[in-house]
């Protein structure tokens, strides 16, 4: 069923012929019904346009209607109501873009959902794009990739690599935020009101609304919602993939990042007590499938003046005196 049809159905402009063949279109499976009511909502949408543009409306509907006048050589001729504006309007989109297209322009464009519970979870895009998203991590991406390759950071930590593809950027929409990229490799976590941006490969853009920074391998950026101001600086170690390698790598890494870290790992509670220890450095590699215990047992031996405690399912370090 072509959309000139189903849109002439909605316009009740339809013979009897046709509307008798859109019923039984509708009536032959699920997918058009609900393909239908995906155009509807399409109609309804553009409704809130202004009946006033620079567009030139008449010309349009004028267009769609032969187009929609199933090679009659007789023109139809209707009295337009000023209050169907809006209709000459989206019949402009439609002539311009398509049904497809007018559905994204109003923000409706279907999402895929890709949810990590309690795993890491690896898949691949439409487009080739493998992404890696971190336990309790959330993205949606939209499911035809060949014009719109835009993905939705809901929640969490994921590295993608973006497959290369100049003619369509591949763009990542975290709130306010958009990170855009050709082809590359980097991570992106949103987390507690924070996004960051770390660069493994290429070249990134990241954008705010009011500034935008370019990423180069090694660099990342944080962004903070109290805070939104773009700032770009070194990356200075791999803790960020720690759920793709499995391991911990601490290289003078403070006690604080080392707790931050243990925390999202294995969703616990860890508290240092003691601000006097909050900066002291550790110099080793533990591995993630160790339980925490262990790997706080590991810290402890390290860090030979640390103690560890544990009351009413928090963990508190503090320093031996």
């Amino acid at each position: 069923m072509t959309e000139e049809i189903l849109i002439k159905f909605l316009l009740k402009e339809t013979s009897e012929e046709e509307s008798t063949a859109v019923q039984k279109w509708l009536d032959e499976a699920t997918s058009n019904r609900a393909e239908f009511i995906q155009l509807e909502k399409i109609w309804t949408a553009s409704k809130s346009l202004s009946t006033t543009s620079n567009l030139d409306e008449e010309q349009a509907w004028i267009k769609f209607k032969a187009r929609t006048s199933m090679g009659s050589n007789e023109a139809i001729v209707r009295p337009i109501k000023q209050d169907f504006g809006w209709l000459k309007i989206a019949a402009v989109l439609v002539l311009v873009a398509g049904a497809w297209m007018m559905y994204n322009v109003f923000g409706h464009a279907n999402y895929t959902d890709l949810v990590a519970g309690n795993k890491v979870i690896i898949e691949h895009l439409p487009d080739g794009s493998e992404v890696t998203l971190n336990k309790n991590s959330q993205i949606s991406y939209v499911t035809d990739f060949k014009d719109d390759r835009s993905v939705r950071l809901k929640k969490g930590d994921v590295f993608f690599n973006v497959a290369h593809d100049k003619s369509k950027p591949f763009v990542i929409k975290i709130n306010k935020v958009s990170v855009t990229v050709v082809g590359t490799s980097f991570n992106v976590k949103h987390l507690k009101g924070e996004t960051e941006v770390i660069v493994e490969t290429g070249i990134v853009k990241v954008s705010n609304g009011n500034e935008m920074v370019e990423l180069h391998k090694g660099e990342k950026v944080l962004i903070k919602e109290v805070s939104p101001k773009l700032i770009k600086e070194q990356n200075t170690d791999q803790l960020y993939s720690y759920y793709r390698s499995g391991k911990f790598v601490f290289y003078k890494t403070p006690l604080w990042k080392v707790v931050e870290v243990l925390n999202e790992a294995y969703d616990v509670r860890i508290v240092i007590q003691d601000p006097s220890i909050a900066n002291e450095t550790l110099n080793t590699t533990l591995e993630e499938a160790n339980q925490l215990d262990k790997n706080l047992g590991y810290i402890k031996e390290t860090m030979q003046n640390l103690k560890i405690e544990r009351n009413d399912g928090q963990i508190t370090l503090s320093k031996i005196k």
